[in-house]
Parts: C-alpha cells; structure tokens; sequence
C-alpha cells in the first residue's frame, strides 16, 4: 500500500509538471500571437510594410526571449525529472541506512 501511495504521488507530479509545460507553452502563444497583431496592425495596407513589421526586431524579440525560456522550461520538464528521481532515490537510501544504525 505504501508503495503504491508513493508511485501515485510520483505519478502526479509528473502531471502536474507536464500540465504546467503546456500551460506555458499555451501561453507563449497566445500572448506573442496578440503582441504581434497589436504590432503589425497598422501595416496591412500593404504586403511589404507589414513584412517589414513582422520580422522587425520588436515583434521577433518577444516571440524569441520568451521562447528561449520555453526551451528551457522543456528541457527542466523533460530531463530534469530523472535527475530529480535520482537524488530523491539517493536521499531515501541515504535516510533508511542513518535509521537502521
């Protein structure tokens, strides 16, 4: 029973770190999408002037400094649990072998 208390609770954590990546990541673009219209609004007159704005360097600045934070928080989501698992393994050990002397 303990066991599988313990393996539920790993199990929602896991959930729970994925649900927040994607919260993220849902975010991300939904507000870069809103900033870039609000941007580039005004140049839909014509192709070129709303080009020009589109990869000017105040639409891509957003869209490119947060998505390094994205790409970061994917690499803690996705790699980050191993090591996590690892030192908490490491932790338990460490605690039962202290109790029993």
């Amino acid at each position: 029973m303990k066991d599988q208390n313990l393996n539920y609770i790993k199990a929602k954590r896991k959930v729970e770190k994925e649900k927040g990546f994607y919260t993220h990541l849902a975010i991300y673009f939904s507000v870069n999408i809103v900033i870039t219209i609000i941007k580039v609004w005004g140049d839909f007159n014509s192709w070129d002037g709303f080009v020009d704005e589109f990869t000017s360097i105040d639409v891509l600045s957003s869209w490119v400094v947060w998505g390094v934070f994205v790409i970061l928080h994917f690499v803690a989501f996705k790699y980050g649990a191993k090591w996590e698992e690892r030192k908490i393994e490491e932790y338990m050990k460490k605690e039962l072998s202290d109790d029993s002397h």
